[in-house]
């Protein structure tokens, strides 16, 4: 009589020693290893599982947005608004963590302060990938990351092509809407600064959104990831205060007093404009 607990008996597989199973499919082996605190305090192990999860959730962003970019410079925006949708619930996922990481008390977070050295979330090279492609860019921000020639190449080769709002705009000239000439032409490397054009443009789509549903829809999905990108920069502020106070980051910046600046930046700010006109 079989073992009604065993669930070899349902079929399942369990035999694995010349098939892949989900550790060999997922890496578990590398991921699992990769925590290697630098102190015996307890909390330790919560600050880097939490940076490395949401390293892995930037990754899939990253992922995400270069794909919908280039459907977007298609002209094939159906599946762009699906990639989009799944990036701002990414960030839905980056602001949980933050719940996760605001159990940790200054006590806490004080008994290993001193083994991260420099290091910061202010170095990741990731996030900066995500703001770059975005369309936030800032060349200044690369000097960070001047010690890995292949990190710098990856920052520096996205800050050469169009950025997901540069894609955007295209496509809304191409569509018949008056984006400007210069603002097509424009050095795409450089920081976008809003333009007038840009929010008369989008202002025609937000008018008469059924004669432009597509294009309505193209901007309330960016709209909607801002949304989620604010609210994880705003969080982020939130829990290092609550964490650290007013002291200044490991990585040397005036911590809280910077994340605070960092919240006036607006990635699309011709699509946030414009609502106070309509």
């Amino acid at each position: 009589m079989s073992d009604p607990h065993d669930p070899a008996g349902d079929g399942a597989e369990t035999a694995f020693s010349h098939r892949m199973s989900y550790t060999d499919y997922l890496g578990l082996d590398a991921i699992l290893t990769a925590q290697h605190p630098l102190s015996d305090a307890h909390d330790e192990m919560l600050f880097i599982i939490q940076h490395q999860t949401s390293e892995l959730w930037m990754r899939l962003a990253l992922h995400e947005l270069g794909t919908a970019r280039s459907a977007i410079g298609a002209g094939d925006l159906r599946p762009a608004f699906k990639m989009l949708a799944r990036v701002a619930r990414i960030f839905e996922q980056l602001n949980s963590a933050w719940d996760v990481l605001r159990t940790m008390t200054p006590s806490e977070y004080t008994r290993f302060r001193a083994a991260l050295g420099q290091s910061s979330g202010f170095q990741s090279w990731q996030y900066r990938l995500i703001e770059f492609t975005v369309g936030n860019r800032n060349p200044a921000m690369l000097k960070p990351h001047a010690h890995r020639p292949d990190l710098t190449a990856a920052l520096e080769a996205e800050l050469a092509r169009p950025s997901l709002y540069d894609a955007a705009l295209a496509h809304l000239a191409r569509s018949g809407l008056p984006v400007p000439a210069e603002v097509l032409a424009r050095d795409v490397g450089r920081p976008w600064s809003a333009h007038d054009g840009v929010r008369a443009a989008w202002r025609q789509v937000y008018e008469t959104p059924e004669a432009h549903w597509e294009l309505y829809e193209l901007a309330e999905k960016l709209v909607d990831f801002e949304d989620y990108f604010r609210r994880w920069r705003f969080n982020h502020v939130t829990t290092v205060e609550r964490v650290i106070g007013v002291k200044r980051g490991t990585g040397g910046t005036s911590g809280v007093q910077y994340l605070r600046r960092m919240l006036e930046v607006e990635l699309f700010p011709e699509l946030w404009a414009l609502r106070t006109e309509l």
